[in-house]
């Protein structure tokens, strides 16, 4: 039985993972399903019952050191493995840097997105290590290009994305595989929950959103990067050929990643 942890899985990517995998392998999985919301948990593991995994339900608050500790914790103790662990928690955040007077949110963010990940990991690397298993750790295109008005979101992602690839390096003797994931826009509620100017929730996108990608497709590359054990998983046409020209043209990028905000929130 392969002992699959993911957090921030109560709804969205995260949850769709979740439902793909339990889909796949039905009783020859066990789901570890973490996040804030204990009830959302709930239903998502539902769902996966239904395929036949097994669940386990462990509400965690990945800005929380302790709590990244117990979820591993949790997990030996009721299945006495882990295969893989995803790192999906994470929160979004839009705001023009001089508009922010407090940057404790930026910190915050910071906890969440990229200490939560590495919390997370730290605990279940011994049990990783044991098994030969698998990493992942789902990022953002904003991780690999800076888009204007999200320097909190952009700091947080490529802090991952450095950290994840030293990693990889790191573990390959030991046979562990570490899969970083590069997702763009998707059609998800994470840019309405992100943190706005003031540190609240901002409540609209500051995206374009009208070529989103949907949850189902985005969950499955990820689903499939992890199976195939690849390294990195680059999202869309122009998330690839992005990375590419800012090698070679970066103010063309620049401005590419300007166009990519609605008009009203770009600067000005």
């Amino acid at each position: 039985m392969r002992v699959v942890i993911i957090t921030g899985s109560s709804d969205g990517i995260g949850a769709e993972m979740a439902r793909q995998l339990a889909k796949a392998e039905g009783s020859k999985l066990a789901l570890v399903l973490a996040a804030r919301n204990e009830d959302m948990l709930n239903q998502v593991a539902a769902e996966c019952a239904q395929f036949g995994a097994q669940t386990l339900v462990v509400r965690t608050d990945v800005s929380v050191q302790e709590q990244c500790r117990h979820l591993i914790a949790a997990t030996v103790e009721k299945f006495g493995r882990i295969d893989a662990l995803v790192n999906n928690a994470g929160r979004s955040a839009h705001a023009l840097f001089e508009d922010v007077l407090d940057l404790a949110w930026y910190e915050e963010l910071m906890r969440i997105n990229l200490w939560g990940s590495v919390w997370c990991t730290h605990a279940a690397l011994p049990y990783l290590k044991q098994s030969k298993g698998s990493i992942v750790a789902v990022s953002s295109l904003a991780g690999l290009i800076g888009v204007p008005g999200r320097t909190a979101y952009n700091a947080t992602k490529f802090a991952m994305a450095g950290f994840f690839e030293g990693l990889r390096a790191e573990l390959k003797a030991a046979g562990v595989s570490v899969t970083t994931a590069y997702p763009g826009v998707v059609a998800t509620q994470i840019r309405y929950r992100g943190y706005n100017a003031a540190g609240g929730a901002l409540g609209s996108s500051s995206l374009k959103e009208d070529k989103a990608m949907s949850v189902e497709e985005c969950a499955g590359l990820i689903v499939d990067g992890m199976n195939r054990r690849k390294r990195e998983v680059v999202m869309s046409f122009k998330g690839k050929l992005g990375r590419f020209m800012k090698l070679i043209v970066p103010g063309l990028v620049e401005n590419m990643a300007l166009a990519a905000l609605k008009e009203d929130v770009r600067p000005h």
